[in-house]
This record gives structure tokens, C-alpha cells and sequence, in this order.
């Protein structure tokens, strides 16, 4: 996907700065965090969004486990938000599936 900027990141195209890397995955800090913690984890693989990333449980397999690993690595042992946004009315503005990891903050229910 010639246009997608999160497989632009995956070439290495263009910069972003990653926090660790997996065969199916790739996770790096949001560049408008939300949290003190906030990291992308994307399956390296291109599909649209969360519901398409299901046909490939590989790949969201790979993401969900990089998230762990990157929570582990940031030190949210107290907790930490995953969530993904699936469609433009949802909050989607790169519609390459991706995962927010965000913690290092009390978290709010509802996040609005």
C-alpha cells in the first residue's frame, strides 16, 4: 500500500520512533500521546482495521502479544488501555489496523 503511512513506517520509509519489533508487528509512540505511556502496535501486514485483522489471527496474535511485551517494557504493572478504532465515525484517521497502548495515568470510564 503505496499510500498507507503505517507501511511506509513498516519500510522504514519514513521515521518513527520504535519501541520494540516483532516478525508480524511493530509498535512505536504515538506522535500526539494521549497518556504518558501512549504506543501504536500495527500488524506489519496491511488491512484496513481491527474487524479485517481478524481473518489473520496470526497477525493479531502478533500485535496483542507486542502490546503485552511493550506494557511490560514501560512499566504499566498497575495498568494499561488497549484500544482500537475501527471506521472513520470511531475515531479511525489511519485506516491501517493499529492498537493504542496507553497507561502511565489513571484511566476514565467512559473514554468519551
Amino acid at each position: 500500500m503505496s499510500q498507507c503511512l503505517f507501511c511506509a513506517l513498516v519500510a522504514r520509509d519514513i521515521p518513527a520512533d520504535v519501541v520494540a519489533e516483532s516478525d508480524l508487528a511493530l509498535a512505536f509512540r504515538d506522535i500526539d500521546p494521549q497518556a504518558p505511556t501512549h504506543v501504536l502496535v500495527i500488524p506489519k501486514r496491511h488491512v484496513a482495521n481491527a474487524a479485517e485483522l481478524a481473518a489473520h489471527p496470526q497477525d493479531l496474535a502478533a500485535v496483542f502479544a507486542l502490546a503485552g511485551q511493550v506494557a511490560d517494557e514501560q512499566g504499566l504493572e498497575a495498568g494499561y488501555r488497549l484500544v482500537t478504532n475501527t471506521g472513520a465515525e470511531a475515531g479511525q484517521s489511519v485506516f491501517h489496523a493499529h492498537v493504542h497502548l496507553l497507561g502511565g495515568r489513571g484511566l476514565t470510564w467512559p473514554p468519551g
